[in-house]
């Protein structure tokens, strides 16, 4: 936990960092996946799963995989969207490394979960200088509202990144900063560098992996300042072809369907591979069991052009007659539609002894330890047929794929 705010405000901050000070950091990266995923394996119930992961253990080298997808970085332990959380990520074997892409008030693309979620995620509210241009300034018990469009690039990138959280009855900004959760740390957050969208291009590609950019739906009211979604999408293209990154290396995300429509019109080459991160439980009456419920239709976006799709994973399983987890009606529906699925997000719950909370609401009684994980990941392998996962720690899913042969 933070105890203070002399972690974060003891810093010297240089202002940008050059991309070639982050690359330089970046190449020859070897993979490393620590103890955590053996530790995972031997939490495992008795059964065939775990004997196989178990043998596969005993004699193990680990490669890069595109099954493995880095999600945020690492920010199990890692401040999202930092370079030291990309560089552990694709230290851990992930083929894919995801960079939310957002901007600045200058229109500069940067990467950040959410475009105002910088009192959460930054030192932001430690920096008087700053924190005065936020939104909404925090506030005893109601927090701030701190934007990538309340500053320039020069400004967000002078900022130090933090474990996303917050303490929401908070009384002061130093107390607001205070809430990382115990499962997590704050370790390696006392020197955790933002990067922008060109300098997590640079990183990326010389960390040997490849790249999933989502495009963020704006907070602020569009177009912002002349700067039209349309501007924003071809901006961040923009900013691949300038880099010699070709569209095959280049898997684009959003919750916005019409982004991924635009792109299958406008940059087909961009547009068959991205992915559109369904989002629809949010409609009412939606039952990940139930096709009835789906709109559109699974066979309607395949019309469309879509040919990823990208829901959370509890939407893909379901309790089978025999008590196991089964593909639901939404993934046999799906591959049946001839899409290819991606799920998002393993290792984001915590400890899972008390059934791994959103992320497994469809699971029951099947997940009440950590190792439980791995029979979850095994299910979408193998009966969903998942072509990749997101995971706040990509070691554990590098583990796996590479014991089952998944490139």
């Amino acid at each position: 936990m933070i105890k203070s705010l002399k972690m974060l405000t003891g810093l010297v901050f240089l202002g940008a960092i050059s991309v070639q000070t982050i690359v330089a950091q970046a190449e020859g990266l070897s993979v490393d996946l620590g103890p955590r995923p053996f530790y995972l394996v031997d939490d495992m119930d008795e059964g065939p799963l775990k004997t196989k992961l178990s043998a596969c253990a005993a004699d193990f080298t680990a490669s890069r995989t595109m099954f493995s997808i880095s999600h945020r970085g690492a920010p199990l332990q890692f401040p999202e969207h930092t370079k030291q959380g990309y560089l552990a990520g694709a230290r851990m074997g992930a083929g894919r490394v995801e960079c939310d892409v957002t901007f600045t008030k200058d229109k500069e693309l940067v990467c950040r979960h959410s475009q105002c979620d910088l009192a959460t995620t930054t030192d932001i509210l430690a920096r008087v200088d700053l924190a005065a241009k936020c939104s909404k300034p925090f506030a005893a018990g109601s927090g701030a509202t701190c934007c990538t469009s309340d500053l320039t690039l020069a400004e967000y990138m002078s900022l130090n990144g933090k474990m996303d959280a917050a303490n929401k009855k908070a009384s002061t900004a130093a107390e607001y900063m205070d809430a990382t959760a115990k499962w997590r740390t704050d370790l390696y957050a006392l020197k955790a560098t933002l990067v922008s969208h060109k300098q997590s291009i640079e990183l990326i590609k010389s960390a040997g992996a490849k790249f999933i950019p989502e495009l963020k739906i704006p907070s602020v009211s569009m177009p912002f300042d002349g700067f039209s979604q349309s501007d924003f999408i071809e901006k961040l293209i923009s900013e691949y072809k300038a880099a010699d990154v070709p569209a095959s290396d280049v898997n684009i995300q959003s919750f916005n369907l019409d982004d991924i429509l635009y792109l299958i019109k406008n940059h087909p080459e961009f547009g068959k591979r991205a992915a559109w991160l369904d989002a629809r439980y949010r409609s009412g009456g939606f039952n990940s069991d139930n096709a009835d419920t789906f709109s559109p239709s699974m066979t309607e976006l395949y019309e469309k052009g879509v040919r990823i799709i990208a829901p959370p994973m509890w939407m893909l399983v379901k309790i089978g007659d025999d008590g196991k987890l089964v593909p639901s009606a939404y993934s046999i529906e799906a591959k049946k539609a001839g899409l290819d699925i991606v799920t998002w997000t393993l290792e984001r719950s915590g400890p899972l002894k008390s059934g791994g909370g959103w992320y497994y609401k469809t699971a029951g009684g099947t997940i009440d330890n950590d190792g439980d994980m791995y029979q979850m990941l095994d299910v979408l392998a193998t009966k969903v047929g998942i072509k990749g996962i997101f995971s706040d720690w990509p070691a554990t899913v590098t583990f796996y794929a590479n014991c089952m042969g998944l490139k």
